[in-house]
């Protein structure tokens, strides 16, 4: 090995060892989450509907359902139209009782379940995922971090493995399964980390633009070449001195208007900060349910309902696109059963990785330890048969 490489080594092992752990947590939890729709579907009925032939329920109605189980909560909550066959659902805040979805019939506001959502089993997978349970300022820093770290693992991991001959090539790509128990797991470590790694970079790249807002910035501009785009970088503001003299639900207005103009948009989510003067209402229209990469925003005066801000999909800029699917690429969903397959394998092996490490320099350590008695004994062995001191 040349110094060069014993020096990356080095750097590798050590890093290693220092975001080992939080690797493999957030790696395990993100093989957890991936299928979290497809599992909540199958094991709870009230995430589904009967489709019926007629307009969904305004927000204002929703609204007022909800806050009959809470009437103490706070005065914006968000709603959210999951689909035709899924239930609305009004997601309130409630001082002293935390954040809860009260999931309704879309069509007749018929009551189906009340969740207190930070009890929710995959919930608590995010926050792990997210934060590690900690406070989300510190635990944001300590995982995104150390993804930071481990996405320099993975491109020393490979510096590390490129075989130097092309004889070893065909060896280097596959695993001897019939070796010893130490080679297999340095080819588990070796031939996996190689296999999963372009995917394991799209996950961790994905998992920064989540964790920190100057890697979305980032995207966003590298995209776009540096170019700066004014109309989604404007900030809408609600005329208070022009109130009508009628009061009007801006919900139940900005609603109907976000339907009728993105017609094809089966998931609706709005929320809005209405305790400001200035403060807005915004409606996202995506365009396939429980998928949040192709979607128009819509952003309406309180008062009037008037369209103050209008975004729609085809007009936004490449590197805003980008940043839109972030969150579908990052969960696999971007394409689909097969793209969520490969991110939960990927995931799966990011998990090891830590831990096929580890026993490889455990593994190094002993031998290492063993040679050193050998030739120790070798040496006193010797000496007794010389006769010398």
């Amino acid at each position: 090995m040349t110094p060069l490489k014993k020096n990356i080594l080095f750097i590798h092992r050590w890093l290693g060892f220092i975001s080992g752990l939080v690797v493999v947590i957030v790696s395990i939890t993100g093989c957890l989450f991936v299928f979290q729709d497809e599992i909540q579907d199958a094991l709870y009925d009230y995430r589904k509907v009967t489709v019926e032939q007629k307009p969904f329920l305004p927000p204002s109605q929703l609204r007022e359902i909800a806050f009959k189980y809470y009437p103490t909560a706070e005065k914006d909550p968000i709603v959210g139209y999951y689909g035709k066959d899924r239930p609305a659902i009004v997601m309130l805040p409630v001082p002293k009782l935390g954040m809860h979805y009260i999931n309704l019939n879309p069509y007749t506001g018929k009551f189906l379940h009340d969740e207190d959502i930070e009890r929710n089993f995959f919930v608590v997978v995010e926050y792990i995922h997210l934060y590690l349970l900690l406070p989300p300022v510190i635990g944001k820093q300590i995982v995104g971090w150390s993804i930071v770290t481990f996405v320099f693992l993975l491109i020393t991991g490979i510096v590390l493995w490129w075989p130097k001959r092309k004889s070893d090539r065909k060896r280097s790509f596959n695993i001897k399964w019939n070796g010893r128990w130490r080679r297999v797991n340095y080819d588990l470590h070796n031939v996996l980390g190689f296999y999963a790694c372009s995917i394991a970079l799209i996950l961790a790249l994905t998992g920064l633009s989540i964790a920190f807002q100057w890697i979305t910035k980032g995207i966003n501009k590298a995209v776009n070449l540096g170019q700066t785009y004014t109309a989604e970088e404007q900030v809408p503001v609600s005329d208070s001195l022009h109130r009508p003299q009628m009061p009007i639900d801006a919900w139940d207005k900005g609603f109907l208007y976000a339907q009728q103009h993105s017609a094809k948009a089966q998931m609706f989510i709005m929320y809005g900060d209405t305790k400001k003067a200035g403060g807005t209402i915004t409606i996202n229209a995506y365009y396939k349910a429980l998928h949040y990469y192709k979607s128009d925003t819509y952003d309406f005066d309180q008062f009037t309902a008037k369209p103050l801000k209008v975004l729609m999909h085809q007009n936004k800029s490449a590197g805003l696109k980008v940043n839109d699917m972030n969150y579908d690429i990052h969960v696999g969903q971007i394409l689909g059963l097969p793209t969520k397959i490969i991110a939960f394998l990927a995931s799966l092996i990011c998990a090891s990785l830590p831990i096929t490490g580890v026993i490889i320099w455990w593994g190094k350590r002993n031998k290492k330890g063993k040679k050193v008695k050998e030739v120790v004994h070798r040496r006193m062995h010797n000496k007794q048969l010389t006769g010398k001191a």
